[in-house]
């Protein structure tokens, strides 16, 4: 493909810029090694088939770049064509107001091309935000030469490669807890996220093309607390397409075409739900979130209606996250727990093969490449462990800043976002 140069008229950190597009389309769908392109990668449940990546790192070793990050905000990076993007929240210069905004860097040096203001919000209320939250904690979206950016109940809106915004949707308000949090599952042309506030949950659906809401669809639910932070995963089934959405009290299938509820399963007082869904073996593995948290293996084969009584298959409630979400490779299922106990179960009988204690606290969801599994907890030690069904610890490295975004992965790399800072953790010389 052709480069088109685009002149960046923006500067962060003192960089000017020189923005290279790459024209044409790429998807998630069939994406190589050299693409992360959504949160939990090209297979959307942290599988990668990146080579060479480092086992062991720490602030002097192992980095081929690290950039400071402006403002605030805990998605996770994703990446396509050389070309990583990144959105956060930067106050403006009064402290009244934040400014919405995506950054484009090289991905081989980390140098930023762009750096662009999508959602300036109307000044008011801040709200509460929990403390391991953000403004900015949905991961983008990147696919067929466009980038969709979404911050929750601030907006949503999708750009072309050249930093030019197509369109914005803020129509859609409601009264968030804690903050923004889950990202939305690109399905067709559907841009489908959860919007489980405060009061009365939903499920909306927007024209990825047009920004317009396609259908919208209300989440009736006997949790106390209504609110949940949960990406959704689209599956198929018996030749149709599901979107599963774990939320407060139960996780749905819904039809991504109208928003129309193909089953359910109820969990009770489940609530501010946040592990993505995995699908393997023909069963999905939801975790049921705060207070204390189950994981159940469903069958969604010809489930229609309440099948809380019929297609739970097992539930384990010990060491079972409410944050990270979980990694089915092979016949086994491996999880940590917000506290740091890392869980190897047999993916289809539910039978706990070893559980180890890791230490500190886990908010970022592990992903796995080359026959190892990579935890990350919040205070950005990585704990790299060899999948299989005897536990063995390979490598714990530090880089000694809080870390709560799960990682993107690249040939080569491991894009890691800090509190402070985006890395790049691979082997080679570091970049100037």
């Amino acid at each position: 493909m052709n480069p088109t140069k685009m002149i960046a008229v923006r500067k962060w950190g003192g960089w000017g810029a020189m923005l290279l597009m790459l024209g044409g389309r790429f998807t998630a769908e069939g994406a190589g090694a050299d693409i992360w392109p959504e949160f939990r990668g090209p297979t959307r449940q942290g599988l990668s088939s990146a080579t060479n990546l480092p086992v062991n790192w720490s602030t002097t070793s192992n980095v081929v770049w690290q950039v400071a990050v402006p403002g605030n905000g805990w998605s996770s990076p994703v990446v396509g064509q050389g070309v990583v993007y990144l959105t956060a929240a930067v106050p403006d210069a009064s402290g009244d107001g934040i400014s919405l905004r995506v950054y484009f860097l090289d991905a081989g040096t980390g140098k930023v091309l762009l750096d662009k203001e999508v959602i300036r919000p109307e000044p008011g209320p801040a709200g509460v935000r929990h403390q391991k939250n953000s403004q900015c904690s949905a991961t983008p979206i990147l696919d067929g030469g466009r980038l969709y950016v979404h911050f929750g109940h601030l907006g949503t809106a999708a750009l072309d490669l050249s930093g030019k915004v197509l369109w914005r949707q803020t129509t859609l308000n409601y009264p968030p807890i804690h903050g923004n949090g889950g990202s939305p599952a690109l399905v067709g042309d559907n841009l489908i996220f959860s919007c489980d506030g405060a009061k009365d949950p939903f499920v909306v659906a927007l024209d990825a093309r047009t920004g317009e809401i396609r259908w919208r669809v209300a989440r009736n639910t006997s949790a106390k607390s209504k609110f949940s932070f949960c990406t959704p995963l689209a599956i198929d089934v018996g030749g149709a397409r599901q979107v599963i959405l774990p939320g407060s009290g139960f996780v749905a299938a819904y039809d991504p075409a109208d928003g129309r509820e193909f089953w359910k399963v109820r969990y009770g007082e489940g609530y501010s739900v946040v592990p993505r869904p995995v699908y393997a073996h023909g069963l999905l593995y939801i975790a049921t979130g705060f207070d204390r948290a189950y994981l159940l293996a469903i069958d969604p084969e010809g489930a229609r209606g309440d099948v809380t009584d019929s297609k739970v298959k097992w539930k384990v409630g010990k060491g079972v996250p409410m944050t990270p979400s979980l990694l089915a490779v092979d016949q086994e299922l491996y999880f940590v727990s917000d506290g740091g106990i890392a869980t190897c179960l047999d993916a289809v009988s539910g039978e706990v093969i070893w559980s180890e204690r890791l230490g500190g606290d886990f908010s970022a969801s592990p992903f796995y490449a080359e026959g190892r599994i990579y935890f990350l907890s919040e205070t950005g030690v990585g704990y790299v462990v060899r999948a299989g069904r005897k536990f063995e610890l390979l490598a714990k490295n530090e880089l000694g800043e809080r870390t709560l975004a799960s990682c993107a992965v690249v040939d080569n790399a491991i894009l890691m976002r800090s509190e402070g800072h985006l890395w790049r953790l691979g082997s080679g010389t570091k970049a100037p």
